[in-house]
């Protein structure tokens, strides 16, 4: 079916009467349809779209995932339950505004953020960039937030949900934090975000690798990561926490790092007894075709495809050097796919992380990837997801790619 007629057919589903019928649909034509909007979408500049992602997932629009995952995609990681490995990365709800229908396309876990003590504007517009041949993006947003109380008061309206209703969360939550531009304190501001947000989090990261914040990366240097990880730490260990304990404590990285940063990071993160490591953030660097276009030349993160080997390669050599497995990496980076996702866990990744993937396939790309990885897993032999994590690394063990 050609575009203009996918375009016909999904506005058709969503003009009058046609609301009526979407919501009735069932889940697999429910993400067909506002997949195929997306050419519509893109005709808008990425961050209009991306507001109005938010705004159609506030007011119901999305498609709810009502079929079970398949059993094999079922793990484990820091003693709790995920019904599947893939994960929705930090930056596309940034203020926690639509956890619910995010959760409900069928992600395992949801990461919001970044969100910063103060409310910030971030940087100036136009800030982000799409190169439609690569299906990448490059964004200098500079972490815009609404502040550390805005967020907390979503987050607790979405707790009173699920607290009434289990099914209103079929995942787990990520708070991602960040510091505010002008901050001269960074350890103070990230233990400000977590005091006044971790409650709520199944898990809180530390993201030090936005490329968008002066001197935030900085703070990935050993001497400059062992103090903000011991304060930070012990922020969280001081609180009062119920039976489960406090949240896992995590660390996004950088892609563009010496192998010497590499080593540092692995030591602190071993040393302080991180609870995991997401590898990786955005590139300051222009890979392959990218710099030949006018959006390449761009200052800021590129995502999408042309970051997926830059990242799994962080990847693998994070999974060496924190042991094999000591420390629990969630994969981040290019995953555009099934295969994508498979890649990441055999380098050594528990969970995976997407999002210029959402941006452009919608949310048809979730079931996608995971019906994919669970084809792979099952061709491979794996029982589990846990099974195959890491197994690139042991001898012998090298995978046939899918393509």
């Amino acid at each position: 079916m050609g575009v203009l007629a996918k375009l016909v057919g999904a506005a058709g589903a969503v003009g009058i009467g046609g609301f009526a019928y979407y919501a009735t649909a069932g889940a697999e034509q429910q993400f067909w349809l506002i997949s195929s909007m997306g050419p519509a979408f893109r005709l808008l500049d990425p961050e209009t779209t991306h507001n109005l992602g938010i705004e159609a997932a506030k007011w119901g629009l999305f498609p709810k995932e009502t079929r079970p995952d398949p059993a094999i995609l079922r793990t484990r990681v820091w003693a709790k339950d995920f019904p599947n490995p893939i994960g929705l990365a930090a930056g596309f709800d940034k203020h926690a505004e639509a956890v619910e229908p995010l959760m409900k396309l069928g992600f395992g876990f949801v990461e919001i953020g970044s969100v910063t003590p103060r409310p910030q504007p971030g940087n100036p517009s136009p800030r982000v960039f799409r190169i439609k041949d690569l299906s990448a993006t490059i964004n200098r947003y500079g972490f815009n937030s609404l502040g550390a109380d805005a967020v907390q008061d979503n987050l607790t309206l979405f707790a009173k949900k699920a607290r009434e209703d289990p099914a209103a969360k079929p995942g787990l939550l990520g708070v991602n934090l960040g510091k505010n531009k002008s901050s001269k304190d960074a350890a103070t501001d990230y233990s400000i975000g977590l005091t006044k947000l971790s409650q709520h989090a199944d898990y809180v990261v530390i993201n030090i690798s936005s490329p968008n914040t002066p001197g935030l990366r900085a703070l990935q240097g050993k001497k400059e990561l062992e103090a903000l990880v011991s304060q930070v730490k012990g922020t969280r260990d001081r609180m009062r926490w119920g039976p489960s304990g406090p949240p896992p404590l995590v660390v996004k990285i950088a892609p563009d790092l010496t192998q010497e940063d590499k080593e540092d990071i692995a030591a602190v993160a071993l040393k302080y007894k991180l609870d995991g490591l997401i590898v990786s953030n955005t590139t300051i660097t222009r890979p392959g075709a990218v710099a030949q276009y006018p959006e390449g030349k761009e200052a800021g993160g590129l995502s999408g495809p042309p970051l997926m080997d830059l990242a799994t390669d962080v990847l693998a050599d994070m999974y060496r050097l924190t042991g094999k497995g000591k420390i629990p990496l969630i994969g981040c980076g290019g995953v555009s796919n099934g295969e994508d996702a498979y890649r990441k866990i055999r380098a050594g990744a528990s969970l995976v992380q997407l999002y210029t993937a959402l941006a452009y396939a919608g949310p048809g790309v979730v079931p996608t990837i995971k019906a994919e990885l669970a084809r792979l897993l099952e061709r491979d032999g794996f029982e589990s997801v846990a099974a195959a994590v890491g197994v690139d690394h042991q001898p012998g063990k090298r995978y046939e790619n899918a393509g």
